[in-house]
């Protein structure tokens, strides 16, 4: 109930912020805004891919302007519904995802990492997708110009020996045969900047132990509606263990939720893989929905200090 109440306190100091800077600021990031939401519905629906890259490029360049805007961190841009916008927990930062498609196979994720500064002043990581140059992904640990492009979902956030840590949940669109669902483990440097990966899947536990990795995603037949939730009540990530519609385990998009589920629960600054969460299977309706993407309308807390 305290953290409750503390958490309302600053998001009130927050708002009360937002709301006071100078009105053009507030009208020239809604001007901006409506610029952004036709280019963003373009950069998803437009015919062409010629249309959806210019869109893309057209939106890239309004948005920087944008967040250039004092105390735009507090500046919510509702109106991207096509545009992932994720605040951390503790709102240190938050993270724009956005997908452009050149055709049913060829995808580019673009992002960028918006810090809270306490001068209202704009600290930006533009996220640069290197998902076809990497060749070991499972293994690699990557700054913001070498991401692993993904659309995030869900931010969570630990803390281990007074270090904060960010997990990232994410969706790729991947292939016209196949989606994967991805964890990684978001932290930022000494310098402040951002890393992702590092040796935080653990495995060790399994029924045939294998070693840990930088990161973990599931792959599965395009449609396959496969789930990858955090579950507050069990403190776990929870997703669908998945087997091959067609026995074919060495092609992923044959891969399909078979009922059962495997897990990871956060102990010691590692995320412990559980091989199977229930020791019954889940009825029907009682599997873990996630919300989409376009409901997450997360608001921002000022931090103190």
């Amino acid at each position: 109930m305290k953290t409750l109440i503390v958490t309302g306190c600053l998001f009130f100091l927050c708002f009360n912020a937002f709301c006071q800077s100078p009105k053009k600021n507030t009208d020239d990031l809604r001007l901006k805004e409506d610029s952004m939401k036709i280019l963003s519905t373009n950069i998803i629906s437009a015919n062409e891919p010629t249309v959806r890259f210019r869109s893309d490029s057209h939106f890239t360049r309004i948005l920087v302007r944008a967040l250039k805007t004092p105390f735009s961190f507090y500046y919510p841009f509702d109106s991207l519904m096509s545009i992932s916008r994720i605040y951390s927990p503790d709102s240190s930062f938050r993270i724009f995802t956005w997908q452009v498609s050149k055709d049913d196979d060829v995808h580019r994720r673009h992002g960028a990492i918006q810090m809270n500064t306490k001068d209202g002043s704009l600290k930006l990581f533009p996220l640069i997708d290197r998902t076809a140059t990497i060749n070991r992904i499972a293994d690699t640990v990557t700054n913001n110009e070498w991401w692993i492009g993904c659309i995030y979902y869900k931010v969570l956030m630990h803390q281990y020996n007074n270090k904060s840590f960010y997990t990232l949940l994410g969706y790729d669109e991947n292939s016209i045969r196949s989606t994967k669902k991805r964890i990684e483990v978001l932290q930022f440097s000494d310098q402040g900047n951002p890393v992702f990966g590092g040796p935080f899947f653990d495995f060790s536990a399994d029924t045939i132990p294998k070693r840990s990795q930088s990161r973990f995603w599931i792959e599965y037949k395009k449609n396959g509606n496969a789930r990858m939730v955090y579950d507050e009540e069990l403190e776990m990530i929870l997703y669908d263990h998945l087997i091959s519609e067609t026995n074919e385990p060495q092609k992923k998009y044959t891969f399909v939720p078979d009922g059962d589920y495997e897990g990871f629960k956060w102990e010691k600054g590692k995320w412990k893989h559980i091989e199977k969460v229930f020791t019954l299977q889940l009825q029907d309706g009682q599997a873990p929905v996630e919300k989409p993407n376009t409901e997450n309308k997360l608001k921002p807390v000022k931090k103190s200090g």
